[in-house]
């Protein structure tokens, strides 16, 4: 009989799927149109002509966020700009021998060593190889913020003490208080698998949320803290704070409301949301948050554990319409999402 009632409840959950699917799919972008990591209006031509080996376009690009005060932008830029010279660096090498001193190209160039470092499997030792560019790009940017991004990640993999620590984020707080970047470098640092604990990264984190103006994606920190904790939980055997997960979620889904849904900017902080959300089982605040997304994927976080992070976030949605689908009564006039703490939400 257990096998019997078993096989009936596949069995109508898969008709539910077929039948509910189709509506649970209008409000998304269609898998063929989902784009990764696309670069905005902005960086996109600076790819372009670094392609062709011209530094020309990335240079000007730099040096207007820089006079402009542009910090979370710029930030974004240089972390894309090292990405792309991870593999094809000739522009970069260029970009140098023709301004030895220009600031954002040695701010690009320190950024790609920091990854290279990262990646060695002597990474403290080589990172502390880099001690003098870290200094040299930080003492030549008395407002940048982004150097100092740079050097709290730098100074975490060269297992610096929490007073070094504390003197970089002192000064990285000096030139921009709100910097996320900056932020995210430092929960990092007091995440449970580095320097401190989950307790301590939550703490954190949903300090500067409050701290932080309204739209600052700085808001969204407690995200990225609940993020970490669910990430460190497979197969230790620990459970989930699950309320201040759920917390944290529900702060992101306010910060996420705040934009225009397709919007290239939160996309970031949006996917990570989408993906806390899924790891919860909240599925109709997933499919919505999916919605907002548009065409927007990131890899980050579905490249996790080296993961394809397309393949990624198309299985995390298809996910989500599944287990809808599945909850949604076959017969059910029109079709009700169930909300978060309702029969089926979570």
């Amino acid at each position: 009989m257990r096998r019997t009632m078993s096989l009936f409840r596949a069995l109508i959950g898969s008709v539910r799927a077929v039948r509910h699917a189709p509506r649970l799919t209008a409000g998304l972008v269609p898998d063929d149109d989902v784009l990764l990591d696309v670069p905005d209006g902005r960086l996109a031509p600076a790819l372009v002509a670094a392609a062709l080996a011209d530094p020309g376009p990335a240079a000007k690009l730099l040096a207007t966020t820089r006079d402009g005060g542009e910090w979370e932008d710029r930030d974004r830029y240089v972390t894309r700009l090292a990405t792309f010279a991870y593999s094809r660096d000739g522009w970069l090498t260029e970009w140098l021998a023709a301004s030895p001193g220009d600031p954002d190209a040695l701010l690009v160039t320190a950024q790609l060593a920091v990854r290279r470092a990262w990646e060695s499997p002597a990474r403290a030792e080589r990172l502390r190889e880099l001690d003098p560019l870290i200094r040299r790009v930080t003492e030549e940017a008395p407002d940048d913020p982004v150097p100092w991004r740079l050097a709290l990640d730098h100074a975490r993999g060269a297992h610096a003490g929490h007073a070094v620590f504390e003197s970089l984020w002192e000064r990285a707080l000096r030139r921009s208080p709100h910097h996320y970047g900056c932020h995210v470098a430092a929960l990092k640092y007091l995440s449970s698998q580095w320097y401190g604990s989950h307790r301590a990264a939550f703490d954190f984190a949903e300090q500067a949320a409050d701290d932080a103006a309204p739209g600052s994606l700085v808001r969204a920190l407690p995200v990225r803290a609940a993020y970490d904790r669910l990430r460190m939980v497979p197969g230790s055997g620990r459970p989930v704070d699950g309320e201040r997960v759920d917390r944290a979620a529900d702060r992101g889904l306010g910060l996420s409301a705040v934009f225009p849904d397709a919007d290239p900017w939160p996309a970031e902080v949006r996917n990570l949301l989408a993906y806390v959300l899924v790891a919860r089982g909240r599925w109709a605040d997933a499919l919505a948050e999916f919605g907002r997304i548009g065409p927007y994927a990131t890899s980050f976080p579905w490249g996790a554990g080296r993961q394809d992070p397309l393949r990624g976030f198309l299985s995390a949605r298809d996910r989500v319409r599944g287990e809808l689908a599945r909850r949604t009564p076959l017969w059910e006039g029109g079709l009700e999402i169930p909300g978060r703490g309702g029969a089926g939400g979570r």
